[in-house]
This record gives structure tokens, sequence and C-alpha cells, in this order.
């Protein structure tokens, strides 16, 4: 990352002007200050086995040219909370470094771990898939291969699974909107995935729009290793083609 100058002084010259003390009011900060450039070590994406731990190679923070320290958080999309460390267990996990530099002034950088177990589509739809979708029919580059939607076991149950986007990720990655567009929630049971027979769950919204998505149907084909989503929301129908990712 590119090294960012400011110039504090300037930030004073009116505060100097009423201060009977100036000396006390610019105590301790630098004429210029430099922002916390961060190293990273790996891959800022990442994606990992579940059931494999995953070491976190870490970034270094430099201010002028000086180590400095950096505070580690890791947060989770579908369990939500922060955690210690990255779990095994599947899910999206951000990987968030902070690091303050002698102003006091802060830096943020992150690494996204994909964690997912890969299921064969005949006995699982686990899985890390790209997703291309079509909003009314219409779709479009933006809308292609976009990564990722995770779909994992919702923990507890052996034939419930919990879908990280229930409308494939139009929003939150093809319209580059964030997590605060996504429509999380929705669960699939799979009463015969060989049939294609499931039943949906739990109560999925867009939630920077808001209102309900409705589940329409799931169909899976494990020789092309892909699953079509079709879900409802608004005055829109979407179909969402997932593909599944080796790795």
């Amino acid at each position: 990352m590119k090294r960012q100058l400011k110039y504090i002084a300037i930030a004073f010259v009116g505060v100097l002007g009423l201060s009977c003390e100036p000396d006390k009011v610019t105590e301790g900060i630098s004429d210029i200050t430099y922002f916390p450039e961060f190293d990273y070590k790996g891959d800022e994406v990442v994606l990992a086995s579940c059931g494999t731990a995953f070491t976190d190679p870490g970034v270094t923070a430099v201010e002028n040219g000086a180590d400095i320290p950096v505070n580690t958080t890791v947060s989770a999309m579908i369990s939500g909370g922060t955690v210690a460390s990255v779990p095994t267990t599947a899910d999206r996990y951000t990987v968030n470094y902070r690091a303050v530099n002698k102003d006091g002034y802060p830096a943020n950088a992150s690494r996204v771990v994909w964690t997912a177990c890969t299921g064969d589509l005949k006995t699982s739809i686990e899985g890390l898939y790209t997703s291309t979708v079509f909003r009314n029919a219409v779709s479009g580059a933006q809308y292609t291969n976009m990564k990722y939607i995770l779909i994992r076991k919702k923990p507890g149950t052996e034939n419930t699974y919990q879908i990280s986007d229930a409308i494939g990720g139009w929003y939150q990655l093809g319209r580059a909107l964030g997590d605060a567009y996504l429509a999380p929630g929705l669960e699939v049971t799979a009463t015969n995935i060989g049939t294609n027979s499931f039943t949906f769950g739990g109560a999925p919204q867009v939630l920077g729009f808001g209102g309900p998505v409705t589940p329409k149907s799931l169909t899976v084909d494990p020789a092309t290793k892909t699953i079509v989503l079709t879900t409802a929301w608004n005055v829109y129908e979407f179909v969402a083609t997932l593909k599944q990712v080796s790795f």
C-alpha cells in the first residue's frame, strides 16, 4: 500500500492563533505523520478445507520504515460475531488487521478466508460456489462467475443446509454493494438430493432494501457440479447457477 503523508501543522494554524499555550496544543504531534503500510504474508484471499486448521501468516505494519504493532481480530459472516482465530468450521472469515501510528492515526487491512466442506452433490450439497445470476431473465458480465456463495450444513443437523445469499450475490457481489445487501438466512432441508426433493426454511431478506425472499426451487446436477437456485424478491425473480469450486 502506498505511504500517505499528512501535514498536521496546517491543521493547527487556527488553534495556535487562539491559544495562549500553543506548545501544549501540538505537544507530541509530528509535523508529518506517516500512515502505517501493511505488507501481506501469503494471499489476501484464502480457500481452506473444513476440518483443517488455518494458520494466519499475518501482516507486518511499517511506519516510516519502522515496524509497529498490529492488532488482529477475526469476524464470521454466517455465524456472526468475532473469534480469536479462524475456526475449522465452514464460513467466510475476515481477518482484520489494525495498526496505529505514533500520532494516533489508525490504518486497517484485512484477509478473507473461505472455509468450506466440499460435498459430492449426491449425499451433500455443501461447498464453495461461483455464481452466475439472471434477474428477470437478464444478466451481464458483472453477474457472471461471481466469487463466492457458500453452502454449509446447519450446525447440529444432518441434512439441513444454510446458503450465504439467497439471491446468489446479485447485489452483494454483482452490484458490489457488500454484505449490507446480502439475503442471508435461507435454509434448505434435503429430503432426497438425487430426486431434487428439498424443503425451505429460515427467513431470508435482502438486508439493505428489506422485504422477504421467497425460495421457489433448487436443482442439483452432480455431473456438472452445479446447483440452480430460483428465488423471488419484490418484483424480481433470481435464477442463480452455482458452480462448485474444487480446491
